[in-house]
């Protein structure tokens, strides 16, 4: 069970992953002996499993291809669709992985380098696995918001308004 310090903290570092112990300790009205003794058991039980920088990368010059892919899967027998998960996870142009509810089974985020490459790792090794009945893959074209944050903001409109 997670105390409200947890709670507290967890909250503070998804809004801004760079806090020190020093401001968490300050912003929870705690000190810091205690955050850091809360934060490295979030650790050892797997809460607070990483932190990550948030890049738009389609600002720089970074070149790649993103999609998410529809996985339909038939479910092994006492494994059900974890042991899938597991061998679909171990590929490296996979980011990101879920279980869904729904249309399809599994959620798959990609990455490659160029289209081939993608179109590559769906073609023979994502969609040849056993288990695996169909895929849909969706390319992303451009982000607009990821994980509460906006990237691309609406331009405000500079012009004066006319009235007749």
């Amino acid at each position: 069970m997670l105390s409200t310090l947890d709670m507290q903290i967890l909250e503070i570092l998804c809004e801004d992953p760079k806090v020190s112990t020093e401001e968490l300790a300050t912003m929870t009205g705690s000190d810091r002996e205690t955050v850091q003794e809360s934060m490295d058991r979030m650790h050892r039980e797997g809460i607070l499993v990483g932190i990550q920088t948030l890049v738009n990368w389609e600002r720089t010059d970074r070149e790649s291809v993103r999609a998410v892919i529809e996985v339909n899967v038939q479910p092994q027998r006492e494994k059900g669709f974890d042991a899938i998960a597991q061998r679909i996870m171990q590929y490296e142009e996979v980011r990101s992985l879920y279980l869904m509810s729904g249309a399809y089974d599994l959620l798959v985020e990609c990455e490659a380098a160029t289209l081939r490459e993608l179109a590559q790792f769906v073609h023979s090794r994502l969609s040849v696995i056993e288990g695996v009945t169909g895929t849909s893959t969706h390319f992303r074209l451009n982000t607009y918001k990821y994980g509460g944050t906006i990237f691309e903001a609406p331009e405000t409109d500079r012009r004066q308004a006319v009235m007749p």
